[in-house]
């Protein structure tokens, strides 16, 4: 296929990024795990931020997931997972299992991770949830990716405590500008909110001033097809339907302004696990799926 002088030319395979919350410990875990990583081996991504990661005495399921992938692997364990025992208490679970399940985030990388951070985010609202960010600096060809996976408060009317959330977390996140022999930083993860609330107005910060002066995120979804709604949180997953909640698009991958060169800018983004594998829905959140310019 011929070019023309307006057409570039491919710049090699893309650097793929995912994030996606994996519905902790409940439903048919064990059926779900396994559709999970039948996901992840089929969409290959380099780097993917999971959210709701299960870990007890002896299994991690990012462990799990990144020994059966051959990927490096950061976990971040909530300091605060009475919530999400309880949740599992009142699906009738073994307490004395509930006891020692702990709760967080993890980032599985294809190539190894020179750094790894957790930050605290503010708590607030019915109870402090024990919310966090997991930052990594991920060693990818050519030059450093910072990467930083998080959850936020999912209270529908706890949008004040995730602006509280996301002003901790963008100045975070923001440090991964700093060095120009870097691709921008992403963020990525289940925000508990559709792109037009006021915290990711603030997280975007190009509608409103950010929090960290000078640094915009720009929503991949932005360059998706504008009729794809991009819900994340669909009806159709019958895990969703009875919750009697509208369908929204709450999972964000986030990318730093990319240089004129268009390094780390987005080529392409789509929702995947938005059906059941072998009859098994692999979650309650389909996952998002981008492709960066390498």
């Amino acid at each position: 296929m011929s070019t023309t002088p307006d057409t570039p030319e491919p710049a090699g395979p893309p650097l793929r990024v995912m994030t996606w919350n994996v519905w902790w410990r409940f439903g048919d875990w064990r059926a779900r795990r396994e559709a999970i990583l039948a996901v992840l081996r089929e969409q290959a991504p380099d780097v993917v931020g999971l959210q709701e990661v299960w870990a007890d005495a002896e299994d991690n399921l990012a462990h799990q997931l990144a020994a059966e992938l051959g990927m490096h692997v950061a976990w971040s364990p909530s300091p605060a997972p009475e919530r999400w025992r309880r949740r599992l208490l009142h699906h009738g679970e073994d307490p004395a299992l509930v006891d020692s399940l702990q709760f967080g985030n993890a980032v599985l990388s294809r190539w190894p991770l020179l750094s790894t951070e957790v930050l605290d985010l503010p708590g607030g609202g019915h109870e402090d949830e024990g919310r966090t960010a997991l930052q990594v600096l991920v060693d990818a060809p050519r030059r450093p990716l910072p990467f930083t996976t998080t959850h936020l408060n999912s209270s529908p009317a706890e949008s004040a405590v995730r602006v509280a959330q996301v002003r901790e977390l963008v100045p975070f996140v923001a440090r991964g500008r700093r060095r120009g022999d870097h691709y921008p930083p992403v963020l990525t993860g289940d925000f508990n909110a559709v792109a037009e609330s006021d915290e990711l107005r603030l997280c975007h910060g190009y509608l409103t001033a950010g929090p960290a002066e000078g640094f915009v995120l720009v929503d991949s979804w932005r360059f998706a097809d504008p009729a794809d709604p991009g819900f994340t949180w669909d009806r159709r997953n019958p895990f969703v339907a009875r919750i009697h909640q509208p369908s929204a698009r709450i999972d964000h991958v986030l990318v730093g302004l990319a240089p004129f060169t268009g390094e780390g800018s987005v080529r392409d983004v789509r929702r995947v696990a938005v059906d059941p594998v072998d009859g098994v829905w692999a979650s309650d959140h389909a996952a998002v799926v981008v492709d960066l310019e390498p």
